[in-house]
């Protein structure tokens, strides 16, 4: 029984590339997401992808595609969709320069669908973490694409990452001091003397 407010999309409840079980909206390993809201975040990025990718082709940009929808989406569908729409040619600059030997108007729509969306968190929605804005792409990338697909939308994804969202640096030494024979030497500049 399903528990959305209307009728399933032929293919609900299966992965369109396998034929399998779907796994979206299942629980995770750990069930975590049900207490926390991931859960709607998920099918929010899945909607947004749906949408994203009907705007494409019918040659609409998302927020002109969202005008023609009976109903407004969830809140952080349209926020992914309004960030798409609105930071494209940043989006689109980020995939091309990370994404090596693939032009962006060369990959397969779906691909460049979920790339924008994780894109678009990865430099807008900085409440989510790397690790999850990363694994959602990969996960909609197995549902949704091919059987490559997962691996690179990963590798494109974590090189933008790197960039937008680099690393804390580790914090700088305490004054160095090195060992000459049993004497301890404090390296220039620093204060106090030891001996």
């Amino acid at each position: 029984m399903s528990t959305s407010p209307g009728p399933e999309p032929s293919g609900a409840g299966s992965n369109r590339r396998t034929g399998q079980p779907s796994r979206t909206g299942q629980p995770s390993r750990t069930g975590s997401h049900l207490l926390d809201g991931t859960g709607e975040r998920r099918r929010s990025r899945e909607r947004a992808l749906e949408l994203a990718y009907e705007a494409e082709q019918k040659s609409l940009s998302p927020v002109e595609l969202l005008a023609e929808l009976p109903a407004c989406p969830a809140p952080y569908t349209l926020d992914i969709v309004k960030g798409l729409t609105e930071r494209l040619d940043d989006i689109d600059e980020l995939v091309s320069g990370h994404s090596s030997s693939w032009a962006i108007d060369r990959m397969p729509a779906v691909d460049r669908a979920i790339l924008r969306i994780a894109t678009y968190e990865l430099i807008s929605e900085l409440d989510v973490p790397v690790a999850v804005v990363i694994d959602e792409a990969v996960e909609l990338a197995k549902e949704y694409s091919t059987e490559e697909s997962p691996r690179f939308v990963n590798g494109v994804l974590a090189a933008i990452a790197a960039t937008v969202r680099p690393l804390p640096t580790a914090l700088s030494p305490l004054p160095t001091a090195s060992r000459e024979h049993d004497r301890i030497v404090v390296a220039p500049g620093a204060s106090g003397e030891v001996s």
